[in-house]
């Protein structure tokens, strides 16, 4: 492995500590030098490059002061040449360090800071993600062509560099080994010239600044960032600072959070340097988390060289503060202006940041600050607002504008501290030029009440931030209601002022207001598009009504087709309403008289805007205003009796209950519910009659809090909110009791054309629907549990129990409607799934079909199921009781018992009667045992048994039942076998009593994420090919499956008909879910627990990770999930040697929040491109003490070894000092075997006068510390 040596010992080759040179040779004094950071690392752990990689070669840093800083050159066509700087930033640099092993990057200067190359531009606007494993990846131009000089090379500076010198004259400071900080030190004696690495701070660092040189102050303890309290801060603590960082000079000490607020803990206050300290934690302060601070006290630093070129050539011009004024840059020498075309606060937040000087307050034009007399050097500047430099935002060329001086933009930054005239700014609109009004004062941003607030005052506002005039004022929380303080009320402007702050108003703080009073602004240069042309009309407050939105100048109304919930939550958003609480539609809140603008709206919720969403053409509808949709939201200033909402239903006139308290949704414990309390929330929606008041999470289960519990409703209330009940939260319910509700006005019309016959109740019978005002049957080919289910959930009545044929309720008298019925499951009715024509069918009504669901109401005999099968004719017997579902004990359990369940689900009879939990372990109540059935039951309930719930057993004698109509749905029939776990291996489908594989022809993963839906295993992380888990014996079920992601099982996927293929199993698919056993990881190979080779173990064997865009993401996500801390450093290239096994996990991709690596996204799980030489590495904060002690116990030893070969060489120099020129060591004087001696040019050289030359020791390394 070649390791980079810069000088050699002249030792022959092969010997194990160097190899020869004819470099080391000198006129007749020649120094022996070597970089033995391959001892140091290889017996401390250290992490060190590897130049194993082609990559790795082709790419160089020249004229720093050290390999890994300088100007970046790369090699093609076997010739050098540098990489222009255009877009050259932070990301670009990073990879060229990872790619020479030089840790992270620091900077990324332009304008050939390392000096101009002479050879080609090879390289020109290159454009990294960050990932890639070389520059040579990212996308740029083609090779050579640029429109760049040699002015514009781009350099880089990474982080840690230290190096090792051996028998070299001592340095200016003494000892045998000395570490590099940011003070020069090199050997003389050694041909090099004096260095000065740019070493890492170690716990230091400044953030939120322009670079790595100004920011404010975090330091590390504790193996966690925090920030420095600006108490007795000063310029000798700066400039502490600023040296330890290699920052040069401090230039400012900053306080009251100048670079913003820390989040973390305050680690360090009053503290107090002398100015010679080497490191800030050096200085005197209190101990380390003791303080009387805020984050608002957090001290910022500027140090001298954090004036890079391209971060020095902007200024802010005529204002009382170098924070706001016109903006100028410097070009050529000179400098000039900025026209204010496209000029927006992104702009300005650049200029600010770039400055140090905080947030953008406002970007005001029209030459606010003065008119420039210079050139205007830039125009159109349109920035993302992530640039560190305005020259690094698009524009047009330099010096090419269409502008006057009467357009010179100018800005003003948080940092300004000018007067509160410029401290103003508009939240929550859809620009910065419209929304709630806030101010800043005593440091803090606060609203301004609406009393007296009119357009004059808006103008004021909107000529302040440079946003043209008002066209409204807005009050009662129009753009949403603030949290802080109401710093103006009572505001009377004239007309003339030139902020806010000097119009006529109560004291700042004195105000008889609150946040339902905030006052907003929209002015005329908001550039608002049809986005923000809508309104709420006919209700209480500006969010609640009916929807209208504008187009072509005039408002319309918007249809009720589709409209639901998501809908009405963009509505409330974009009108800063708050939530969605309900959907109003039947002109609910008055018919509209213009246009019906938009109809069958169907938004996902992310939408910033109602017109963003999927609609029919403006104007295209086939509604009347008595479909007006309308809307009311959570800021609608309607009393808590209107907080109210039924959600997970139909419609929403039917649903789980839901109320709002304290800002909160919860739901409504089924205690005491019943038919009253039901009416009383049927009559508060306006949604009819209650049909039914089911509880036991019947429309599912909640997750937010329980608010109300036994509530008594007498009927004449109001609202819910008016019924007694027990106080809000106070409940000794979970939400497996979550009440519910239907009412008349559901809404869901096909509803009424469907019916359940001959059976105890309206939840069970014989299925009969309405066609051609006709009542009909259903026939029972290819009747099942899909079918049934949605009859149930179209009839509100809970889940499907079971789905019996053969005229179980009794045969029907009319017409045959339906067969060969195919429901996917997800239908809202049964009309909507797969059947022959209506009336084509080959039945007869001995083949009726019928449902029972669960809200049947069925005597006990109704209510029971087998789960944990492969069909619900095969499983683990449950039964149902006081709302909740029980297993049976097997004592006593057998063939007759099990005989009456196959009957009563209609399953047929029995083929065996399992006991010991042959299908897994229940974990809710035993109800039944001891049960003795004598086979003529109608119901297991009717059997002799001891009384509910009264048994000496435990869930290792779960009784169990399978049936003879036990072949299996084809929807719940799918397995995943010989992976890891049971959500991970080859994809197995159970047909025809028989088990068979799917091919991979069009596999992908939204096949996949069906399957680990199905499965209940989360989300998939691949779709593997071509046998990934082994090839399987039996059929090929599936091939060509092509699931559009919303089926609920494999089979309702589009595919080739069973069995129909051209595969072999040499194509069997497989899948990877996100809820496998988690991904266990271990660190190999390092000096310690916390660091090493990353593996992962997948089929019972350790496997390597690629390094292929492996970054600190992922190794912060591996430290945390090994409880390592914080990630220091992420190598990759086998830095901690080649494992064993194959390289598994490829494309790594981590956002660094996860948990666990199994969260990460992946591209490809299995050995594929990555090969040995491309492991990936950490190394963790958190080191284990024992690995610590390793770590101390071989550096001592590498120390002992380089003692060693120090003396040997001075004790066989000096006997054999005849032979030898002055200061050189043959191999044969250390007595290595069969080499012969080599000649030094010198025939009788003299023998060497200094018995011995003293050793300085400088470390090569380049980590993070």
């Amino acid at each position: 492995m070649n390791m980079g040596f810069p000088r050699c010992l002249l030792l022959p080759a092969g010997h194990p500590l160097g190899r020869s040179s004819a470099a080391c040779t000198g006129a007749g004094n020649t120094r022996i030098s070597i970089l033995l950071a391959w001892l140091w690392a290889s017996m401390t752990g250290l992490p060190m490059a590897d130049s194993g990689i082609p990559e790795l070669t082709q790419l160089r840093l020249v004229n720093g002061s050290i390999r890994c800083a300088g100007r970046v050159e790369v090699l093609h066509n076997q010739q050098w040449g540098t990489v222009c700087d255009d877009n050259w930033d932070l990301t670009e640099a990073r990879v060229v360090c990872r790619q020479l092993g030089c840790g992270m990057a620091l900077s990324a200067p332009r304008g050939s800071r390392f000096g101009q190359g002479t050879d080609r531009i090879w390289l020109h606007e290159v454009n990294c993600t960050g990932t890639e494993a070389a520059l040579s990846e990212c996308r740029a131009r083609p090779w050579g062509e640029h429109k760049c000089n040699h002015v514009g090379d781009a350099g880089v500076v990474c982080s840690v560099t230290i190096f090792l010198c051996l028998s070299c004259p001592v340095p200016s400071r003494s000892g045998s080994m000395s570490v590099v900080g940011t003070e020069p030190l090199a050997c003389s004696g050694c041909g090099r010239r004096p260095v000065t690495p740019i070493s890492d701070p170690g716990p230091l660092q400044l953030v939120n600044g322009p670079n790595r040189c100004a920011g404010r102050v975090e330091v590390l303890h504790n193996h966690q960032w925090g920030t420095v309290c600006d108490d007795g801060w000063d310029l000798t603590d700066a400039g502490v600072v600023c040296r330890q960082l290699g920052c040069g000079m401090a230039l400012s000490a900053l306080a009251g959070a100048h670079f913003g607020r820390g989040s973390d803990t305050i680690w360090m206050d009053d503290v107090n340097c002398t100015g010679t300290e080497a490191a800030l934690a050096d200085c005197r302060a209190r101990p380390w988390g003791n303080n009387n601070c805020h984050h608002g006290e957090d001290a910022g630093v500027i140090c001298s060289d954090s004036a890079l070129p391209h971060l020095a050539q902007v200024r802010l011009l005529n204002s009382p503060s170098r924070c706001a004024g016109r903006v100028e840059v410097l070009h050529n020498q000179l400098w000039g202006t900025v026209c204010d075309d496209g000029w927006d606060l992104q702009d300005a937040g650049v200029v600010c940041r770039q400055l140090g000087c905080g947030t953008a307050l406002s970007a005001p034009g029209g030459a606010r600050f003065g008119q420039g007399s210079g050139p205007i050097l830039l125009d159109e500047v349109n920035c993302t607002g992530t640039e560190a430099a305005l020259s690094e935002c698009r524009a047009k060329p330099w010096g090419d504008h269409n502008c006057h001086h009467r357009e010179d933009a100018g800005v003003v930054c948080s940092g300004s501290g000018i007067s509160e005239v410029a401290q103003l700014r508009l939240v929550n609109g859809s620009s910065r030029c419209t929304g709630r009004v806030e101010v800043l004062h005593n440091q803090q941003w606060g609203t301004v009440c609406d009393d007296s607030w009119d357009i004059i005052d808006a103008q004021v506002v909107c000529r302040q931030l440079g946003c043209g005039t008002a066209l409204s004022a807005p009050g009662a929380g129009r753009f949403g209601r603030g949290s802080e303080h109401i710093w103006l009320d009572d505001v009377q402007c004239k007309g003339t002022e030139i902020g806010l702050s000097e119009c006529r108003a109560r004291p700042w703080g004195d105000n008889n207001c609150h946040h339902g009073e905030d006052a907003s602004v929209v002015c005329s240069d908001t550039d608002i598009s049809e986005v923000t042309q809508l309104q709420l009309v006919n209700g209480s407050s500006h969010c609640a009504g009916r929807v209208e939105v504008f187009h072509n100048k005039k408002w319309g109304t918007v249809c009720n087709d589709s409209w639901d919930l998501q809908d009405a939550a963009v509505v409330c958003r974009q009108l800063g309403c708050g939530t969605a609480l309900s959907t109003p539609t039947g002109a609910h809140f008055g018919r509209g008289s213009d246009h019906i603008w938009l109809g069958n709206v169907n938004c996902t919720g992310t939408e910033a805007a109602l017109s963003q969403c999927r609609a029919r053409p403006w104007g295209d509808s086939n509604c009347t205003h008595e479909e007006d949709a309308g809307v009311v939201c959570s800021d609608s200033g309607i009393s808590e009796q209107t907080s109210l909402r039924l959600v997970n239903g139909l419609s929403r006139c039917t649903g789980r209950v839901e109320v709002l308290h304290n800002q909160q949704w919860g739901t409504v414990c089924d205690d005491s519910w019943d038919l009253t309390d039901a009416g009383v929330v049927c009559r508060q929606l306006g949604c009819g009659t209650a049909l039914s008041a089911p509880g036991a999470a019947h429309f599912g289960r909640g997750s937010d809090p329980i608010w109300l519990d036994a509530v008594h409703c007498t009927g004449t209330e109001a609202a819910l909110s008016d019924c007694r009940a027990r106080p809000w939260g106070d409940n000794n319910c979970n939400h497996g009791e979550d009440a519910g509700v239907v009412c008349s006005d559901s809404g869901i019309s096909e509803q009424t054309q469907l019916r359940l016959l001959n059976g105890p109740n309206h939840c069970t019978g014989r299925v009969e629907v309405l066609h051609s005002q006709l009542w009909g049957t259903v026939c029972d080919d290819s009747w099942d549990f899909a079918e049934a289910r949605v009859v149930c959930r179209q009839l509100g009545c809970g889940p499907a129990l079971s789905a019996p044929g053969g005229a179980r309720f009794g045969r029907g008298t009319d017409p045959i409607w339906l067969d060969n019925l195919h429901c996917t499951g997800t239908e809202a009715a049964l009309s909507d799934c797969r059947a022959q024509p209506w009336g084509d069918h080959n039945c007869n009504h001995g083949k009726d079909a019928s449902v029972v669901c669960s809200d049947s109401s069925v005597p006990e005999r109704a209510p029971i199921r087998l789960v944990d099968g492969s069909s619900r004719c095969t499983g683990r017997v449950e039964v149902f009781h006081n709302q909740q579902w029980g297993t049976v004990c097997d004592d006593s359990w057998d063939i007759t018992d099990a005989g009456v369940v196959c009957r009563q689900l209609g399953c047929g009879t029995a083929l065996s009667a399992l006991a010991g939990a042959h299908f897994g372990q229940g974990s809710d109540r035993i109800w039944l045992d001891d049960v003795q059935c004598t086979g003529t039951e109608a119901a297991l309930a009717e059997c002799r048994v001891r009384p509910w719930g009264d048994n000496n057993c435990h869930h290792r004698e779960d009784a169990g039942v399978v049936c003879s109509d036990s072949s299996v749905p084809e929807r719940d029939s799918v397995r995943l076998v010989d992976g890891s776990s049971r959500c991970s291996g080859r994809v197995e489908v159970f047909h025809n009593q028989q088990w068979g594989t799917v091919c991979h022809d069009s596999w992908d993963i939204t096949d996949a994420e069906v399957v680990c839906r199905q499965l209940g295993c989360g989300t998939a992380l691949s779709a593997l090919t071509g046998a990934h888990f082994g090839q399987q014996s039996d059929p090929i079920w599936l091939d060509d499956v092509q699931c559009t992601g919303t089926e609920a099982a494999l089979a309702e996927c589009r595919a080739l008909p069973w069995g129909d293929n051209n595969c072999h199993h040499g194509e069997d698919a497989g899948v990877v879910c996100s809820d496998q056993d988690q991904l266990r990881l271990r660190l190999t190979s390092g000096p310690s627990p916390c660091s090493g080779r990353v593996e992962v173990l997948i089929n019972n064997t350790w496997s390597a990770v690629c390094d292929a865009g492996w970054g600190l993401p992922e190794a912060g996500v591996v430290c945390k999930q090994l409880g390592c801390g914080p990630a220091l450093s992420a190598p990759g290239v086998a830095q901690f040697g080649h494992g064993a096994g194959d390289v598994w996990l490829e494309g790594v991709n981590c956002s660094g929040q996860e948990s666990l690596i199994s969260e990460c996204q992946l591209s490809r799980l299995g050995p594929g491109l990555c090969g040995h030489g491309s492991e990936a590495s950490v190394v963790c904060a958190g080191q284990a003490g024992s690995g610590q002690l390793l770590s101390l116990l071989l550096g001592l030893g590498a120390v002992m070894v380089l003692i060693f070969v120090a003396l040997l060489c001075w004790r066989m120099r000096r006997d054999r000092a005849a032979g030898n020129p002055l200061g050189h060591v043959h191999l044969k004087e250390l007595g290595a075997p069969g080499t012969p001696p080599r000649s030094q040019g010198a025939a009788n050289p003299e023998p060497s006068e200094e018995p011995d030359s003293e050793m300085t020791w400088l470390v090569r390394e380049d980590v993070v510390l």
